[in-house]
């Protein structure tokens, strides 16, 4: 018995999971081990760096105080993330169009144009946007050339700073938006039409439902990625707008706080996770993906 235990094989892994072992290690290592790190630190001791070895909720115990105006920065941050994905909705939808529909043989070209300015650093473009906005800069000596009073004060208010999230942020939505238009069959589209429906009828029963997976995936990137903006509220809106990355960052520089900047990150996961879960929870994905 002993013999026929020690010389029985070891047992094999599926091809499946062999073949899967690289994502799972770059996941673990990448993902996994950085999240729990942070989640570690958020219960250690304030100003301290007892990560592992230490246990206290005096960190969160600060966020939650009543005279921690902490909160006031996860509201502008989560309100300026549902504003951006709402703006980008509405004008990235008929470019989308375009690009499937419309623009025909161009559309590799506007393609380009709108992947362009990802290959050119985010802070480099805000900064040309400052340059832009300032005070006798590009926009108010042009207007004063041209004989008016002047361009408008837009820089470092919260509206510049909304405008600087969707201009980073819409190619994250234009191109899942896309992929999701390009799902819609033309027949089905036809059928609908020769069957009496409006053109209306036919983006409100059809055309929205067949490309809704894209739309979600391309609203959902949008809010997460919005949702831990930093550099514009810090280079357009000169910290009128102060987002709740913004109290993160000088928990873990200036402050060296960690915990307390683990403390609030994570938070914020819990957040941003809970309101995502809560909008694919209340969508059926089965009906959307037509599997039902």
């Amino acid at each position: 018995m002993a013999e026929n235990s020690l010389s029985a094989p070891a047992p094999k892994l599926s091809p499946g999971l062999r073949a899967s072992l690289p994502v799972l290690v770059l996941l673990v290592a990448g993902f996994l081990a950085p999240l729990v790190t942070v989640a570690a630190y958020a219960f250690a001791t304030p100003k301290s760096f007892d990560v592992f070895r230490s246990f206290t909720l005096q960190n969160f115990a600060a966020i939650f105080d009543a005279n921690n105006t902490v909160w006031t920065s996860f509201v502008w941050a989560l309100a300026l993330a549902f504003a951006c994905v709402a703006i980008l909705l509405v004008v990235c939808y008929p470019i989308a169009f375009g690009l499937n529909k419309v623009f025909g043989k161009w559309s590799g070209l506007v393609s380009v144009l709108f992947v362009f300015p990802l290959f050119v650093s985010e802070n480099v473009r805000l900064y040309g946007w400052v340059l832009f906005f300032i005070k006798n800069g590009v926009l108010d000596g042009a207007l004063k050339w041209l004989g008016f009073p002047g361009g408008p004060d837009l820089l470092y208010t919260p509206g510049i700073t909304l405008f600087g999230m969707v201009y980073v942020y819409l190619p994250f939505m234009l191109f899942p938006m896309t992929l999701g238009i390009a799902m819609i069959p033309r027949d089905l589209v036809d059928a609908a039409r020769d069957l009496g429906a409006s053109r209306l009828m036919i983006w409100r029963e059809v055309e929205l439902p067949l490309a809704m997976p894209g739309i979600l995936i391309g609203a959902l990137l949008t809010f997460v990625l919005a949702a831990g903006a930093v550099a514009e509220a810090k280079i357009l809106g000169g910290q009128s707008v102060i987002t709740i990355t913004q109290d993160i960052e000088v928990a873990f520089t200036y402050a060296q706080n960690w915990p307390m900047g683990s403390a609030l990150a994570l938070i914020l996961v819990l957040i941003v996770s809970g309101l995502a879960l809560t909008a694919m929870s209340r969508l059926d994905l089965d009906k959307i993906l037509g599997k039902r």
